[in-house]
């Protein structure tokens, strides 16, 4: 299973949402980029972030915090949050940036994806789904969609998508346990990587993911919180 330790970054500071709420963030720190080298150090593979800004106004906003961490790693780096066309991806990728993931775009329009990837290739691109009660949110969570999450994650597999972060966003920033249920739901019918996003709390939550057959697992909250070590957590499902 694969980890991926999250960076949320709002005025170009680390910060994580309630359920993804504006309005209820904890600033975490100051500086991003020091807490991706720290989990550098503690044997990340690879570093989620988040856009906040971007989410919600459909453009990159903190893009010089997101060349700082990519900078200030090796490991590679996926980012989400307002990338929503082809010029946007290029410039993500153009930061160092190794995979850029979509989600309103993919919902709204996803023929857009088809040609995302068969402009970057499928390596560089993500399909971010976000639901709750089973059907896809949009814009900075702050619309439900008419798509239920297994059809678009089918619908985005059709168009040669290998990899799909799927957040619960009724569990995002709770620390009450991930959706396993539903994850492993869209694990099984398309077959391809799902990494499961929100509400990881400690670490029988990734036991419970590594035991499903998910290909991975965002983590935040639970590690700036301490609830979990990531050094231990990559020992363990990693090594």
């Amino acid at each position: 299973m694969r980890l991926y330790p999250a960076i949320d970054i709002k005025d170009g500071k680390c910060v994580r949402l309630k359920k993804g709420l504006f309005n209820e963030v904890t600033v975490y720190s100051d500086e991003p980029y020091k807490i991706a080298k720290q989990f550098e150090a503690d044997g990340a593979h690879f570093i989620h972030t988040v856009d906040l800004d971007g989410a919600l106004k459909g453009r990159s906003v903190n893009a010089a915090t997101i060349e700082k961490i990519v900078k200030s790693v090796s490991i590679p780096v996926q980012l989400g949050g307002g990338i929503r066309t082809l010029e946007n991806i290029k410039e993500v990728l153009d930061l160092g940036v190794y995979r850029a993931i979509i989600g309103t775009k993919a919902v709204e329009n996803p023929d857009f994806i088809r040609e995302a990837i068969d402009k970057f290739g499928a390596e560089h691109i993500v399909v971010g789904i976000d639901a709750k009660d089973g059907y896809v949110a949009i814009e900075g969570w702050e619309k439900l969609s008419d798509k239920t999450a297994v059809n678009m994650a089918l619908a985005m597999k059709e168009m040669g998508v290998q990899t799909i972060v799927y957040t619960d966003i009724s569990k995002d920033g709770m620390l009450t346990g991930p959706n396993v249920e539903q994850t492993k739901i869209l694990s099984d019918k398309t077959g391809i990587d799902i990494i499961a996003s929100g509400g990881m709390s400690c670490m029988d939550d990734l036991e419970n993911i590594y035991n499903a057959g998910i290909h991975g697992a965002i983590i935040g909250k639970a590690i700036y919180e301490k609830r979990i070590v990531l050094k231990d957590a990559v020992a363990k499902y990693e090594a």
